[in-house]
């Protein structure tokens, strides 16, 4: 082809005058204009005295091989680009654990640029001291074969932050299979851990506020078996945590009389409709009835599915002595006034007449 025509004449012109040309890709076009690539050597040609008289060219067809690494090439600079546009840290390291790729991404997250990270030591300039060894074991074990996913390798940025990233280690390999590095791909995780942990927090006050809350609480899951047992629970009706978990709460802690009735409630709680002020009786270890005040709220997971009811109860055993006692009282004396032997009446603020007993009706008629 005539863009090729003066390089090929250099190499054949170098030849001519003595100058002997190795490995020279030469293009040569067929008779039918297929190109071919011929890997060439041009060695002078001499005659008896030594003078050079022409050029010989040995060569070998490298034409399909040539596809193949252009295609290699191809896909090695699509996976460089890959590599450095990935939405997701990704560094290598050599098999002495220096930097040897280190992703936009990951610069971005680090704070250190890919010349300052290039060539150093992963572990000794990025990890923590605390972390150091962990980190190490991980990659030593890569390069010997042995990948590691999901470990969450805590990088340090250049204002020193910690970032928790969430890392497959994989080996990289040359074209004999040989292990010449690692190379991680990870999920910046640091946001979503301190969501996680904050979500533990919240959690783990909820689980202290039911466990010390002065108030009975209780929770069953879907088929309706005790998931919560709060310690107001216990020391109320003598049964402890571990005698509960797990039990059937209406079969095994609510009267035959009461069974329907305490079922329709949490089966409606289960539902999603919850009941408040609900009054129910329930029975000590030792078969002291005590009257609760319920409320049955329904118990939910991350994706809104209903996982159980909870029920937060009031003792009200002692509400109901005062209550039945004081009724008790009432009717007494509406007895004694209404069977005295005197006349008995009584007026409101208005004057009008509020008791008038039998002895009152007998006397005036």
């Amino acid at each position: 082809q005539p863009e090729d025509r003066a390089s090929v004449h250099n190499v054949l012109k170098k030849a001519l005058t003595g100058e002997e040309t190795a490995n020279y890709e030469l293009p040569l076009i067929s008779k039918h204009g297929k190109r071919y690539t011929v890997l060439l050597n041009a060695t002078p040609r001499r005659d008896g005295k030594g003078h050079v008289m022409g050029v010989v060219g040995v060569g070998q067809d490298i034409t399909e091989l040539d596809k193949v690494m252009g295609e290699s090439k191809r896909v090695a600079d699509d996976l460089t680009r890959l590599i450095e546009t990935a939405n997701a840290p990704i560094f290598g390291i050599d098999r002495d654990g220096r930097v040897s790729e280190w992703n936009r991404k990951t610069a971005e997250i680090t704070g250190f640029s890919k010349s300052e990270a290039m060539g150093k030591s992963l572990v000794n300039t990025f990890i923590h001291l605390d972390h150091r060894a962990s980190v190490s074991d991980v990659l030593t074990r890569a390069l010997f074969g042995d990948e590691s996913s999901n470990y969450e390798l805590p990088l340090f940025t250049k204002a020193g932050e910690q970032r928790d990233i969430l890392l497959n280690a994989t080996a990289r390999r040359d074209a004999k299979g040989d292990i010449i590095g690692v190379v991680g791909v990870g999920q910046d995780i640091t946001e979503l851990n301190q969501v996680m942990a904050e979500s533990k927090r919240v959690a783990d006050d909820l689980m202290r506020i039911i466990e010390n809350a002065n108030a009975p609480i209780f929770g069953i899951d879907t088929m309706g078996k005790v998931t919560e047992w709060n310690a107001k629970a216990s020391s109320l009706l003598g049964f402890t945590k571990a005698e509960t978990m797990g039990k059937n709460l209406v079969a095994n802690f609510i009267t035959e009389e009461f069974k329907d009735s305490v079922h329709n409630v949490l089966a409606a709680a289960l539902s999603g409709q919850e009941t408040a002020n609900f009054e129910f009786p329930l029975f000590t270890k030792n078969g002291a009835r005590k009257e609760i005040l319920l409320n049955a709220t329904t118990r939910r997971g991350q994706n809104g599915e209903v996982t159980g009811v909870i029920g937060v109860g009031q003792d009200i055993t002692r509400i109901r002595e005062i209550t039945s006692e004081q009724q008790r009282n009432a009717d007494d004396l509406a007895r004694l006034i209404d069977s005295a032997n005197a006349p008995i009446f009584g007026v409101d603020l208005e004057g009008k007449l509020t008791e008038w007993n039998r002895k009152a009706a007998d006397m005036l008629g």
